[in-house]
């Protein structure tokens, strides 16, 4: 079974991209496929509503990264998604990530019914439950099974590899990882 990260961090291999890799390294100790993209220095364009996705299984419009993307989406078993919150809530970039996706999912419905979601954020101070509320919506309403952990799936820090020591965020993420896989291997 495959499970994949989408890190919508504007950072590379930051905080978020930590609390990404400890989730799935448990998910890797468990024998499962993992692939974790960061959307730092590409391009993920607004949906344009056009809805010529419809029945078409992907968004028409070939010009960033999101086709391969949707892809990678559909055909896993569980998607994670982690942000950074800016403004109080997702990164633009993964905001139209969801957006893209959830039009191209309910013009071909069942698309991602029944997979298993995960949500991480990252926050300096505050505005990260709502980054988790974002996310979960769009599990939620694409009809998926939505992992939690013993608190939120939230790490506090704000420089690169701070967030590894939020000893708390740390071990939600792991056990989150470990939930993951429970749920993945009651659908089995």
């Amino acid at each position: 079974m495959k499970v994949l990260a989408i890190n919508g961090s504007s950072r590379k291999d930051g905080n978020t991209a930590d609390m990404l890799n400890l989730v799935l390294g448990e998910l890797e100790k468990e024998g499962y496929e993992t692939e974790h993209i960061q959307l730092a220095g590409n391009t993920i364009n607004p949906c344009k509503a056009c809805f010529a996705c419809a029945g078409k299984k992907n968004c028409v419009f070939g010009d960033d990264i999101f086709q391969e993307l949707y892809r990678k989406m559909t055909e896993a078993d569980a998607i994670i998604l982690g942000s950074s919150t800016y403004s109080a809530d997702v990164s633009s970039t993964l905001k139209a990530v969801i957006e893209r996706a959830s039009v191209v999912s309910d013009t071909n419905p069942g698309m991602f019914r029944h997979k298993v979601g995960g949500a991480v954020a990252v926050a300096r101070r505050a505005g990260a439950m709502n980054t988790i509320d974002t996310i979960n919506h769009f599990f939620l309403n694409k009809e998926m099974f939505v992992a939690g952990s013993t608190y939120w799936n939230i790490a506090y820090r704000r420089l690169p590899g701070e967030a590894m020591k939020d000893e708390e965020g740390v071990a939600n993420m792991k056990n989150l990882g470990q939930n993951i896989a429970w749920i993945l291997n009651k659908i089995k």
